[in-house]
């Protein structure tokens, strides 16, 4: 059966220099295999599947799958959907905001011309991390333990866990191996610019898929969410701000932060690549 199909890249500072999701439209009637099977034949860090609402305050309902792996919520997906489903013709019914409905439950994404924002869902896990899983991910990392300021959960559902370095530079400069550490790791790190930089943080991401090797993700919207949250209670960031990511890739991801009444929105420019339909 042909499906409507769309490519978006997400939070680039121009057309394809974020990270590219891939859109299946009209999804009815998939099973759960097919889906996972398409997701890894796209070859993209995640692959999502648009379906009619279960729950009446949605316009849509999504799952998103990380290659083989159904995760509950993914940032740069949930933006990438939105504009694939607004360019398919599909109509909010408020204007001015999408709301998607995923595991993680309801997500408002606004509107505003080719740059959408989504609000950072609730973290299901917080808090410090345990020295022995920090040792672990220094040697992943190639650091050194003093070269770490601070490390916290940030899993608001595909399981981050976030390392803050002594700076961008040392972020730029890592070259991580977990060849000797297998099984599965979502490694956010994240270094702060020098006050004169246009941007406040570089970030990077780095997962496995099982035993697979380890990967990076060029902009990642969920580890944006989560570690936004974290460097704004901290004192370490005041929003508005605006977030790097993908540098090390040859990427020009840009997420941008902002706040009201507490709550963290994360917004970036989503726009459509490729166009077409899908025989699955």
């Amino acid at each position: 059966m042909n499906r409507g199909f769309r490519q978006v890249d997400v939070f680039g500072q121009g057309p394809t220099r974020g990270n590219p999701v891939a859109v299946v439209l009209e999804a009815d009637g998939l099973d759960d295999e097919t889906m996972r099977q398409f997701s890894v034949w796209t070859n993209l860090s995640e692959c999502t599947f648009v379906l009619p609402p279960t729950n009446a305050g949605a316009d849509y309902r999504v799952r998103i799958f990380s290659l083989n792996t159904e995760i509950p919520f993914a940032g740069h997906p949930t933006l990438g959907t939105a504009r694939a489903w607004l360019d398919a013709g599909g109509m909010p019914a408020d204007p001015t905001v999408v709301v998607q409905e995923c595991d993680a439950g309801l997500v408002p994404v606004r509107i505003d011309g080719s740059m959408l924002t989504f609000t950072a869902p609730p973290r299901t896990r917080s808090g410090p991390v345990d020295d022995e899983l920090l040792k672990t991910l220094t040697s992943i990392l190639g650091i050194d333990g003093s070269q770490v300021l601070d490390a916290e959960w940030l899993d608001n559902g595909p399981g981050w866990v976030g390392l803050l370095l002594d700076g961008a530079d040392t972020v730029l400069g890592l070259r991580p191996d977990a060849s000797h550490h297998p099984g599965r790791w979502d490694i956010g790190v994240l270094g702060l610019h020098r006050r004169s930089s246009d941007v406040a943080v570089e970030v990077r991401a780095f997962f496995t898929e099982g035993e697979e090797p380890l990967r990076e993700d060029p902009v990642t919207g969920s580890l944006n969410a989560a570690a936004a949250e974290w460097l704004i209670a901290s004192g370490r960031l005041t929003a508005p701000f605006v977030a790097a990511q993908g540098t090390a890739m040859g990427r020009q991801g840009r997420v941008h932060i902002t706040s009201e009444n507490e709550q963290v929105w994360v917004g970036g420019h989503a726009d459509v690549i490729l166009t077409g339909s899908v025989l699955i």
